[in-house]
């Protein structure tokens, strides 16, 4: 059946799908309502097409989370050139931090993949070679990439299940539990709330500096550059 004269204009406004278009939508859809509910048709039915018409530009479910991985990847940025190993690597962490928490789904899918696109091996490599200009060994460049990534996902996943967001939600929820507590009973728990994380301006989020520059302070280069 031909189109009405208003159909062909709703034809000709929407955007023409591209492989970054269906990519963005469903990282959109996957932030919105989480990685489960990530199928062909949710990508599709807010770009306002079929979900047949998503194949002209990826192919399939699997090539889409490769290509949200490395959208994810390509956030995060990288150590800056200009600065020492130690404040570039910070930078670039910092950075990962804030990325992965804007994608809640992503800490699960980072290491998943075994087709890593264009923009995760650009960061690999970049996270690699300040570590090793940096006058890191090969082998403590290994263990540095594995201990700082495993620090940073792992904040995230604790951060991300957390029961609260905002600091001032966290004293309401600290607060709660220290009332119903019985502080004979938990006293070092009732402590550790009412003189730390119940104190004026106290951020969780201080905890991810403080792992992060301790991890940063103990790692040492083991040649010379």
């Amino acid at each position: 059946m031909p189109q009405s004269g208003k159909g062909r204009r709703r034809a000709s406004a929407r955007a023409p799908l591209s492989r970054d278009g269906v990519i963005r939508t469903a990282m959109a859809v996957a932030d919105e309502k989480g990685l489960a509910a990530l199928s062909m048709r949710a990508i599709a039915e807010p770009l306002g097409v079929e979900a047949m018409s998503l194949y002209h530009h990826v192919g399939g479910r699997e090539d889409v989370l490769d290509g949200m991985v490395d959208a994810v990847f390509a956030e995060i940025e990288l150590p800056p050139r200009d600065t020492d190993w130690k404040r570039a690597v910070r930078h670039r962490t910092v950075s990962a931090r804030a990325v992965l928490l804007r994608h809640p789904w992503a800490v699960a899918l980072m290491d998943s993949r075994s087709r890593p696109g264009p923009a995760t091996l650009r960061h690999h490599d970049a996270v690699i070679g300040t570590l090793r200009g940096g006058g890191f060994s090969v082998a403590m460049t290994a263990h540095a990439v594995s201990l700082i990534d495993a620090y940073v996902y792992g904040f995230v996943v604790q951060e991300l299940s957390l029961p609260f967001g905002a600091p001032g939600e966290l004293a309401e929820a600290a607060d709660a539990i220290v009332r119903e507590l019985p502080a004979d009973t938990y006293p070092h728990l009732t402590e550790l709330a009412t003189e730390h994380a119940l104190k004026p301006g106290y951020d969780h989020a201080e905890e991810f500096d403080f792992g992060l520059d301790l991890i940063l302070d103990a790692l040492r280069p083991d040649e010379a550059a």
